[in-house]
């Protein structure tokens, strides 16, 4: 996996190198924005970790730049904490932020999660949460107890949107404003009202203990995250040959 790490901090970048090298991934680096924007066009990256604040072209920019042509995952990796500035990176096309100082231990699993959510999807994969089996083609949830009993978890059309939304971006943060447009149109933007409700109804159907959700994570004044974590297993069925 190739990595373009893009931040003007030499110190930072050197360290970032060197954990992610040792841990096999390949690292193209660049120390302003416009370097930035040219690697991403002509190293094909398959992920980029971008600071905001770059000297020459601003982040918020090459974000912008990127999106025009690039489905490429960006992890913004930045020390502006105001949520509003967040949720405008990940409005611009960034698809996670990290706040600095960060854990590496975070960072990496936020790689490992962006790696695995772009390795190809299809409609009719199948994953597995902990107890719980989801079938996206055939729109059902098995669940399994201690003692092997299986029974069905039935969920409503709208939250079988919300629930496709989470599943095929583990890991990454997923803003208010996105979660309602794809899922009530554009028109209902605004209306966190209606996600609330729909997620709290997520959590009571599928969390082990819904008032402690580990799967459904709320990010204050952002939007929410899926972590499966390791329980996460997708499985794709191959379509039978032609003959």
């Amino acid at each position: 996996m190739r990595i373009l790490l893009a931040d003007d901090d030499a110190q930072l970048q050197r360290a970032l190198r060197i954990t992610l090298v040792a841990r096999g991934y390949e690292v193209v680096a660049a120390h302003d924005g416009a370097e930035a924007i040219d690697l991403a066009a002509n190293a094909h990256p398959d992920l980029i970790l971008l600071d905001l604040g770059m000297p020459r072209v601003d982040g918020l920019d090459v974000i912008r730049a990127v999106r025009a042509w690039s489905k490429v995952p960006i992890l913004v990796l930045s020390g502006r904490t105001d949520s509003a500035e967040k949720v405008e990176a990940l409005d611009a096309g960034a698809d996670d932020y990290v706040t600095k100082p960060f854990a590496m231990d975070e960072l990496l699993a936020r790689i490992r999660a962006r790696a695995r959510s772009t390795t190809g999807e299809t409609d009719a994969a199948e994953y597995s949460v902990g107890p719980l089996t989801v079938d996206l083609a055939a729109k059902t949830i098995r669940s399994t107890d201690a003692a092997g009993r299986e029974t069905s978890v039935r969920l409503t059309p709208t939250e079988w949107r919300l629930l496709e939304l989470f599943l095929k971006n583990p890991g990454k943060l997923l803003t208010r404003q996105m979660l309602l447009s794809e899922v009530w149109g554009p028109f209902h933007a605004n209306d966190s009202g209606y996600l609330r409700l729909y997620v709290a109804q997520l959590r009571r159907k599928l969390e082990p203990t819904p008032s402690e959700p580990r799967l459904f994570l709320t990010e204050p004044g952002m939007g929410y995250r899926f972590e499966p974590g390791a329980q996460l297993v997708e499985e794709r069925r191959t379509a039978p040959p032609v003959e």
